[in-house]
């Protein structure tokens, strides 16, 4: 049921009617009230005013037409212009990138101002009675208080209206669009990943059916296991971890997931296998099957392979001979290397996830930093190799990169993926820009693994 909810507000924050629907629902409870107000108390103090004095009712009927008819105009336009924007964009950098135009919080606001101020102009104009109206009162009903905060709201969109025109021009700009991916996609890491503190502690001994289940091919299902299937179809938005291992704890089962957040699975395929088979029921199979939830696209809420591949996207769109744009690529690399940079400064979880008697409980797909950089820096290489400037850039980008790194692993990852530009780069560039590149990039190989070759006898020399 969490992973649902979870599902539905990422859903309810890239919808582009959720908020402008709760402005509106909030302006006619505004005007509900200030017409309460209005109808118990007077308010001939504002004819004392001269700025600010009474209005009578064909006046006010004057007035609230014009706002209401303005903004509804507006609201149109608005409209209007954010479509034609989101459809510049999604030509431009790819289709993917509509969720990040939807869930603007500025082009939301915006929507939602225009039409709270038009519904509540509505709602207020139908409670002016004129003295006819009124059973032959005095001077009907004029809800004047009601009345300047009309005014007051309109002064406010004409405000809206000013930062909207500023800001759809400075959202679709290619650095803003990259910038905001780039940002998001840090604050992911830094959230998801630890940094290293201290000395890593010895891998403690694991049964035998763990190992087993560690080294199985994700197609094939452990000895003794039972296998859950998938209802439906869809794209893994939400994996719900906590409900897993409380399930996996309450029935003591071992949960392998064969799944990441942002894969797509369909109905009949196995989501996991649960062990020891006989405690694996209808109810634990339930269970395991209500923390994940599906949905129609990927989102960023648990996927960090989607924002990458966002910038892997907009950077090969922009290498394309379509386009030719090399230095929007290198903004992608540059982010994607502050990235992987500080992917590379912290410490890679664990697959084994325990429950709070330190039982393994969920086996869950391992998050590597060279999966992370194959994902990015190695989508990109063959683009990158036909382009000199992102050629270039591509290498400086992984020396950076290796730069932050201390474990050989991941410098031999890096190396291997200069080697690979220094080898593509003379078949897809002329002479003398491909040897130029190959040189680099044989001279950053060499380089890297000499420094890894350095950190792995560290630790020899500290046994020793």
């Amino acid at each position: 049921m969490k992973s649902r909810l979870l599902g539905l507000a990422e859903d309810l924050r890239q919808s582009y009617w959720f908020l402008p629907s709760l402005m509106a629902v909030a302006a006619a409870l505004l005007a509900g009230g200030m017409i309460w107000i209005d109808d118990h108390w007077t308010a001939a103090w504002m004819d004392r005013l001269p700025w600010l004095y009474a209005s009578r009712p064909d006046g006010a009927r004057q007035v609230l037409s014009d706002i209401g008819g303005s903004m509804i105009t507006v609201a149109g336009t608005v409209f209007s212009v954010t479509i034609a924007a989101v459809v510049y964009a999604s030509g431009q950098y790819g289709p993917r990138l509509l969720s990040n135009f939807m869930r603007d919080r500025g082009n939301q606001v915006t929507l939602g101002t225009f039409i709270a101020t038009f519904l509540y102009c509505l709602l207020v104009l139908r409670t002016i009675r004129s003295p006819e109206e009124d059973g032959g009162g005095a001077s009907g009903f004029v809800p004047n208080l009601a009345l300047l905060v009309a005014v007051v709201l309109a002064v406010c969109s004409v405000a809206v209206l000013i930062f909207f025109i500023h800001h759809v021009p400075s959202r679709i700009h290619i650095n803003s669009v990259i910038e905001d991916i780039g940002v998001r996609l840090l604050r992911e890491l830094r959230r998801r990943f630890p940094e290293f503190i201290g000395a890593g502690a010895p891998a403690d001994a694991e049964r035998e059916d763990l190992k087993t289940a560690l080294d199985a091919p994700l197609h094939v299902s452990p000895d003794g296991a039972a296998t859950v299937r998938a209802e439906g179809s869809g794209y893994i938005q939400v994996i719900d971890e906590d409900q897993l291992l409380h399930s996996a704890a309450r029935h003591d089962l071992v949960c392998r997931l064969r799944y990441r957040p942002g894969d797509f699975v369909h109905a009949g395929r196995p989501l996991a296998d649960l062990w020891p088979a006989d405690r694996a029921g209808d109810g634990a199979q339930h269970a395991v099957r209500e923390a994940f939830a599906l949905g129609s696209r990927r989102t960023a809420l648990q996927d960090l392979r989607f924002l990458i591949d966002e910038l892997v996207e907009i950077a090969a769109r922009a290498l394309s001979p379509g386009v030719n744009d090399p230095f929007t690529a290198v903004t992608c690399l540059d982010w994607l290397g502050a990235a992987m940079s500080d992917l590379g400064r912290r410490d890679a979880p664990s697959p084994l996830r325990r429950d709070d008697q330190g039982e393994v409980r969920v086996i869950a797909l391992p998050d590597t930093f060279g999966y992370f950089l194959d994902r990015s820096f190695g989508a990109l290489a063959q683009h990158c190799a036909s382009e000199l400037v992102a050629a270039l850039r591509f290498l400086e980008t992984l020396g950076e990169v290796a730069a932050g790194c201390e474990q050989a692993d991941r410098l031999e990852a890096v190396a291997e993926l200069a080697g690979k530009m220094s080898l593509m780069a003379p078949q897809a560039l002329r002479e003398p820009d491909g040897g130029r590149v190959a040189a680099k990039g044989a001279e950053l190989r060499r380089s890297i693994l000499a420094r890894a070759a350095g950190e792995a006898a560290k630790p020899a020399a500290a046994a020793s």
